[in-house]
């Protein structure tokens, strides 16, 4: 395990504004969006803010596989893993942003706003022209 790269990855995937997330939608095929980077934990885990009536959310109860993608000029982080889709009061209060209100319009206690959990299974890294892959268990 190369852990400058892994190090350097972790930096592309906290400091990034947005990042391309990929769900299964209703027919098996994966579905790429865009979507604002709130918070992550390493490579391990990736918070994100979506409305609970979404089709992200409404793909995501059906089937949790998921992917997150972070690009950095020649570099790129590729998360491999699944997404809860959660509400907790507390997390939501510790997530929001004041952008938010434009999507939210009543607030943290909103009740479209919820968060969604990325928990990292395998992790693909291109970076710096240097190939790893890692896996957690």
């Amino acid at each position: 395990m190369n852990v400058e790269l892994i190090t350097k990855a972790e930096a592309i995937a906290r400091n990034a504004e947005v990042a391309s997330i990929a769900n299964v939608d209703d027919k098996g095929y994966p579905r790429v969006s865009t979507i604002s980077n709130l918070k992550t934990d390493g490579l391990r885990k990736v918070w994100f803010a979506t409305g609970l009536g979404s089709s992200k959310v409404k793909f995501f109860r059906k089937d949790s596989k998921a992917s997150v993608c972070y690009r950095d000029g020649g570099n790129n982080v590729t998360l491999v893993g699944d997404v809860e889709i959660i509400t907790s009061p507390e997390l939501k209060e510790q997530l929001w942003q004041d952008w938010f209100i434009d999507h939210f319009p009543g607030g943290v206690q909103d009740p479209n706003y919820c968060i969604l959990q990325f928990t990292t299974k395998e992790v693909f890294l291109w970076v710096d022209n240097q190939y790893e892959e890692l896996l957690f268990q």
